[in-house]
């Protein structure tokens, strides 16, 4: 079933669609499903998640939601705020950084392998190049090894070390340069 699932998904755009999320508790109930399956999948303790950020990035336009019909399937969070903490001199110089934040998939599209979470960092990194930002930056936990190697395969690099805290949660900083009309051939991308 996963295998005519993604064929299905790969060569049809029928069903999917992009939108900013207007639906705060939509978000955050897909965040939580989403960090649960991937606390459980991983035996890390999936991070604390307050609404009222959900409900504030929302209002804010900053969350995409990736549909299937009806149901949300994907979202990530895009904002030229620093939604984490990173030390200074973690990430080299850019001019107009912008961050990558929340990503998450419905576990029933986790669970059967799909491509909706490549759809969403792809579309991230889309948003962010028309955006005019030099860099996408994000957080990421090390732990949750198929969304790192999503995100290395991508481009993102790891800056700084691996940090923890005394909950057990790991986390990286990660950055991806971006090739945008002002990039010379020698840019990263």
């Amino acid at each position: 079933m996963a295998e005519t699932r993604l064929l299905a998904e790969e060569t049809t755009t029928a069903g999917w669609r992009w939108e900013v999320s207007r639906d705060p508790r939509e978000a955050h109930a897909l965040l939580c499903a989403c960090d649960a399956h991937q606390a459980a999948a991983s035996g890390t303790p999936a991070p604390r998640r307050r609404p009222e950020t959900t409900e504030a990035r929302v209002r804010s336009g900053s969350v995409r939601l990736l549909r299937h019909g009806t149901r949300a399937a994907g979202m990530f969070t895009l904002t030229w705020d620093r939604p984490f903490t990173a030390a200074e001199g973690v990430y080299p110089h850019a001019d107009r950084p912008i961050h990558l934040s929340r990503l998450a998939v419905a576990p029933e599209w986790l669970a059967d392998g799909s491509l909706v979470g490549l759809r969403c960092v792809r579309h991230a990194i889309e948003e962010a190049a028309r955006a005019g930002a030099d860099v996408l930056r994000s957080e990421a936990n090390p732990d949750l090894r198929e969304t790192r190697s999503l995100l290395d395969i991508l481009g993102f690099r790891q800056y700084g070390p691996t940090l923890g805290d005394e909950g057990g949660s790991r986390r990286v900083h990660l950055q991806k340069t971006l090739r945008t009309a002002a990039s010379g051939p020698d840019r990263e991308g």
